[in-house]
């Protein structure tokens, strides 16, 4: 599982899913019926897909809700961040 938390600091999220998904998908299979949902979560929610497998075999109850919460905080903020982060790269208007 360390493995795991050192691909995603050095190549973010959707690393991580593709190494996860090759390394055990016993997990993965118990935490999606269907194939559509992780690929959906790896285009766009990757860091919520990653938390949702961590915690969705055991079932998700209780303090499980606040990790997927911060989880979706966390893929607002890679799209919102990009966007911020180059709002005087785009040319105004005037």
């Amino acid at each position: 599982m360390c493995c795991i938390f050192t691909v995603l600091l050095f190549l973010g999220p959707r690393a991580g899913i593709l190494i996860w998904w090759l390394l055990n998908p016993v997990r993965w299979n118990l935490a999606f019926q269907s194939f559509i949902w992780p690929l959906l979560g790896f285009l766009f929610l990757p860091w919520t897909t990653l938390m949702y497998v961590a915690v969705a075999p055991g079932g998700v109850i209780g303090f499980d809700w606040l990790w997927i919460g911060l989880a979706v905080v966390a893929d607002i903020g890679m799209y919102a961040g990009g966007g911020y982060g180059n709002k005087d790269k785009i040319p105004s208007g005037t």
